[in-house]
């Protein structure tokens, strides 16, 4: 048998998560809270991002911004909030998948340039980063960072050849960049005279457009405009979607309101939409809606068509809390059998950074699980997950299971096996560190300790996402699933 993946206590991340707000005309700014929306636009999205965090604010002369390293919660406190002035911002998580875990990555990136300043949010990776990297060095250009984030700003920054005697025209300018990098970036960009937002000419990455809802003697006015990576941001500030950005779309919210400026193309016309798959099995929150439809409904409906093409007989269904609920109360809908929860979560255990003995930190998911005994003694349990990366995660719980009292375990996985690594913004290891190239899903469950271990089929996976589609752009929906086929939608640089 070829070598197994390394121990860890991995977990797929996406990138980033962006975010964008201004205030329209005539709102008492002191009200609107600027800051105060994007702090927690930024909590909305935290999932996307937890290594740092940054907000930039501006009142179309003056810049203000904080940044920092960890949790949203912890970065901004009540003063930083408040030295962020003006009627229009943005802000970004991170979690790195170019350049090191370190303050000087933190975005989002501001610059001077000679036609004013810019600041830049970015959630993705350029296929082609080798490349323009090149190509800024070579316009004898600096770069603090190795972070293709950065490559981003600088591009914007340099001036056209024909110079720009009215002041930078800003939409000119990102229409370049998209020519010349194609994939994978959702940006949030700030200028003095307002906030772009842009989607890769793929729709790899996610970004939508919301509306900040105020009562008044008319009812309910707009007071803002948003941009965000996921709509579930939106109703913590009073806030609804609107729209998705369209692939290659660039929009501008200024005081006045949002304007859809131009959509750019795929260098090769023939090229489908490449929307990333994954947000909807696993790095989206459940309660945000992508192409109309909400993602906990996608999950249920990859457990009913997991139940179609992977039965076994079983007294219960069950999951490990939290993300694959959905899917397993999908299971149990369409193949009859009940929805029973077999292990509790202790939600306050986090990292263990000291671990005294090996003892102890084989424990690991004792402290986080508890097994629900009762509810499982002696039956037969198929147990799902979203996915299975590394492997490392699910045979303790197995172990817990049968050492409480389970008589068989049979693992369904609620997405197909991961065999391939992300080059546009998803940190997913080489292949050889994913176990679904290691072992076959029999081998995978004799490793495990399972009775019996089950993917859900690339095609299974497919119809799930397609059935509750609702058109939201002018080109009909398409969805990458390199990680699952080794099929890229762009050529990629190596």
């Amino acid at each position: 048998m070829a070598k197994l993946p390394r121990e860890s206590c991995y977990e797929l991340q996406d990138s980033c998560g962006v975010f964008g707000c201004i205030a329209a005309e005539g709102v008492d700014l002191k009200e609107f809270g600027l800051a105060n929306n994007i702090f927690l636009g930024l909590l909305g999205i935290q999932h996307r991002g937890q290594e740092s965090a940054g907000i930039v604010t501006g009142d179309g002369t003056s810049i203000y911004q904080h940044k920092g390293m960890g949790l949203v919660s912890n970065i901004f406190k009540e003063e930083d909030i408040k030295s962020l002035q003006g009627y229009m911002g943005i802000g970004h998580n991170r979690y790195s998948t170019m350049g090191a875990s370190k303050l000087v990555n933190c975005q989002p990136f501001v610059v001077d340039t000679a036609q004013n300043w810019i600041a830049v949010a970015h959630n993705g990776e350029l296929v082609n980063a080798k490349s323009l990297r090149k190509k800024v060095l070579a316009s004898n250009v600096g770069l603090s960072t190795k972070s293709d984030s950065e490559l981003i700003t600088q591009l914007l920054s340099i001036s056209p050849p024909c110079g720009e005697p009215e002041g930078a025209n800003w939409p000119s300018r990102i229409k370049r960049l998209m020519n010349e990098t194609q994939c994978a970036y959702a940006l949030v960009i700030l200028t003095k005279d307002g906030i772009f937002g842009v989607r890769d000419p793929y729709g790899n990455r996610p970004l939508c457009v919301g509306k900040i809802l105020r009562s008044s003697d008319n009812g309910k006015e707009c007071a803002g405009w948003l941009l965000s990576s996921e709509s579930c941001s939106f109703p913590s500030i009073g806030a609804e979607k609107l729209y998705d950005v369209e692939p290659g779309e660039i929009v501008q919210l200024t005081r006045k309101g949002v304007s859809r400026l131009e959509i750019v193309q795929p260098l090769r016309l023939s090229d489908p939409t490449a929307f990333c798959i994954f947000e909807y099995v696993y790095f989206a929150r459940a309660d945000t809606v992508f192409e109309g439809q909400m993602v906990y409904n996608v999950r249920q409906e990859c457990g009913r068509q997991l139940a179609d093409e992977a039965p076994v007989e079983a007294e219960i269904v069950s999951t490990v809390p939290d993300s694959a609920t959905p899917a397993a109360i999908g299971y149990a809908e369409r193949s009859g059998i009940p929805y029973v929860e077999v292990l509790t979560r202790n939600r306050y255990v986090g990292r263990t950074f000291i671990q005294p003995s090996t003892r102890l930190r084989k424990l690991g998911v004792a402290r986080k699980f508890g097994p629900l005994t009762a509810n499982f003694l002696n039956k037969r349990i198929i147990l799902i997950d979203d996915s299975i990366v590394r492997g490392n995660t699910m045979a303790p719980i197995i172990k817990v299971l049968r050492e409480a009292g389970a008589a068989e375990v049979h693992i369904r996985v609620a997405s197909p096996p991961l065999k391939h690594p992300c080059y546009m913004g998803i940190n997913i290891p080489t292949k050889e560190e994913l176990i679904a190239n290691v072992m076959s899903p029999d081998e995978l469950a004799k490793y495990l300790g399972a009775d019996s271990l089950v993917y859900l089929s690339v095609d299974g996976l497919q119809s799930a996402v397609r059935k509750g589609i609702q058109m939201t752009t002018s080109k009909p929906p398409g969805h990458c699933t390199a990680c699952l086929t080794g099929k890229y939608p762009v050529e990629l640089e190596w």
